[in-house]
């Protein structure tokens, strides 16, 4: 039988047959031999072939074979360091949920996820959340972010997921395609899907006074069908966004903004980062590159992790 991974929870996958009906599967230790150093190696989203088992009562699977995906979003595995986590598989595009506060969400964070979104081809959608909860300078702040992230060419919409501001823009983006919901705990995923699919009524939790961080109320990541031809991945909320398997000279690529300026340099191979008659470091000096897109860039070239914790930003 062939299906789709709608949920996985380590052990067991919940898996949508092409017959519509849904089955409790596992997977056969082969799975764990093949050099996958993925800490999961059945993710949400992929299409996978299965054998039903007999002489059990309830009627359960055995997952034989993994299509091969057209995507996903991959990142560093939180606690062993040289494996790494897909969150989800064939993607359509990707909604990345950013607070200005309570929680905060850091330009590095949201670089490196907007990269690993680009080396797979996946478009990325930044959804700038509680805007109804900003003062006039914090409104002013998220302007700029905005139009910085406009200006690298990605879309940007503000919304307020618990009073539904925009929340139809965004659905409307959702109909015929297959959407993943990212960002840190407590920026609001879980409200946003109550708003645009209320009969999911996923559980949501209150931030933590203690830290300005969000609370964990996703254990693992789960695609829910809609009622208006549209699916949609809820993904655990997330910390820290290690980028794994990208080379040097890939990874200046995966910066729409520097791609599109690179011919301009003098060396084809140029780094941007030390190369004399550089385009990206002369439109950084104009003003038409943002400073803190730059830092990301050599933050990642130089190889370092995305070691952010909430708890280092409090006052």
């Amino acid at each position: 039988m062939q299906g789709t991974v709608y949920k996985s929870t380590g052990s067991w996958y919940h898996v949508k047959a092409d017959n519509g009906e849904f089955y409790e599967c596992r997977i056969k230790g082969k799975f764990r031999i093949q050099g996958i150093k993925s800490t999961n190696p059945v993710a949400v989203g992929d299409k996978v072939q299965f054998d039903l088992e007999e002489g059990v009562e309830e009627q359960t699977g055995v997952i034989k074979k993994i299509t091969e995906r057209e995507n996903y979003i991959i990142r560093k595995s939180v606690n062993l360091s040289k494996q790494t986590h897909i969150i989800a598989s064939n993607i359509d595009q990707v909604f990345l949920l950013i607070t200005l506060n309570n929680p905060p969400t850091l330009t590095t964070f949201i670089d490196r996820f907007l990269v690993t979104a680009e080396a797979y081809g996946i478009k990325a959608v930044l959804l700038f959340n509680k805007v109804d909860t900003y003062s006039i300078e914090e409104l002013a702040e998220v302007k700029y972010l905005a139009e910085l992230y406009r200006a690298a060419g990605y879309e940007c919409i503000g919304i307020s997921a618990k009073e539904g501001k925009n929340v139809d823009k965004v659905r409307e983006k959702m109909i015929g395609k297959t959407s993943m919901i990212s960002g840190h705990s407590g920026t609001g995923k879980s409200t946003l899907i109550n708003h645009i699919e209320p009969s999911l009524d996923l559980k949501t939790s209150e931030i933590s006074r203690q830290h300005s961080q969000g609370q964990h109320t996703t254990t693992f990541a789960e695609m829910f069908d809609l009622s208006f031809d549209a699916r949609i991945i809820d993904t655990p909320g997330i910390k820290g966004f290690g980028v794994v398997d990208m080379n040097r000279e890939e990874i200046r690529d995966y910066f729409p903004e520097f791609f599109e300026r690179k011919q301009d340099c003098k060396f084809h191979n140029c780094l941007h980062i030390e190369e004399p008659k550089c385009a990206i470091k002369d439109a950084l000096e104009e003003g038409e590159i943002a400073w803190s897109r730059y830092k990301s860039y050599l933050q990642i070239m130089e190889g370092e992790d995305d070691n952010y914790r909430v708890d280092q930003y409090q006052k």
